[in-house]
């Protein structure tokens, strides 16, 4: 089954949003509900949701348990996924402390920097090893992705040594730069330049078509 990115990434809003559903101890929620706190019609989530069967009942709402455990088994992986970061700087610290990075889903086994201060301690809880070491703790690891938050002269030097070296299938990208990756492994570029462009480009048109 091909999914678009957009309602996969919308099928994540869901999961987030049901699990504090869950943690409010809220039953039944309706795709109203959903869509209302989301801001996603109530049409388009229950399109999203079909995709893999009738889970709700029309006029009744959705089982919030229910409905929680048929999406977050659909993106449950088949093992805990290994990530290791690279680049600890302001960016990779503040990740690092982001609460969504506890999941079962997936462990950051190994951090990469060449910061002495850093180099040789754990950060998170986390041991952070000299860039140098790579190709061997990612292998002795057994990791598979890769979060680069490296400033972007060092990024594709870096993605460079970690995918001939390892057997790397993911690449998460937050460096302001373009790279270039094996065919086989799948990179996502997360330039937060571009997404506040975009919304102070739709801002503006929000102003300027509210003008008489």
């Amino acid at each position: 089954m091909k999914i678009a990115e957009p309602t996969v990434e919308r099928l994540v809003q869901y999961i987030r949003f049901l699990q504090r559903c869950r943690e409010a101890d809220k039953k039944v929620i309706s795709s109203q509900e959903i869509g209302d706190a989301l801001g996603i019609k109530a049409s388009q989530v229950r399109k999203d949701l079909s995709y893999f069967g009738e889970i709700g009942k029309r006029g009744v709402g959705y089982d919030v348990e229910k409905l929680y455990q048929h999406l977050n088994s659909i993106f449950a992986p088949p093992k805990t996924w290994k990530i290791a970061m690279i680049g600890i700087g302001n960016l990779g610290e503040a990740l690092l402390g982001y609460k969504a990075f506890e999941s079962e889903k997936f462990r950051i086994v190994a951090l990469f920097d060449i910061d002495p201060d850093k180099v040789g301690r754990k950060i998170h809880d986390i041991p952070c090893y000299d860039v140098g070491m790579m190709p061997r703790v990612l292998n002795d690891e057994g990791v598979e992705v890769l979060i680069i938050t490296t400033p972007s002269s060092a990024a594709q030097e870096v993605v460079d040594k970690a995918t001939s070296s390892a057997s790397i299938k993911g690449i998460l990208n937050f460096a302001p730069t373009a790279l270039a990756v094996p065919e086989h492994v799948i990179l996502y570029n997360v330039d937060i330049f571009v997404e506040l462009e975009k919304l102070l480009f739709y801002i503006k048109l929000k102003e300027e078509s509210g003008k008489v």
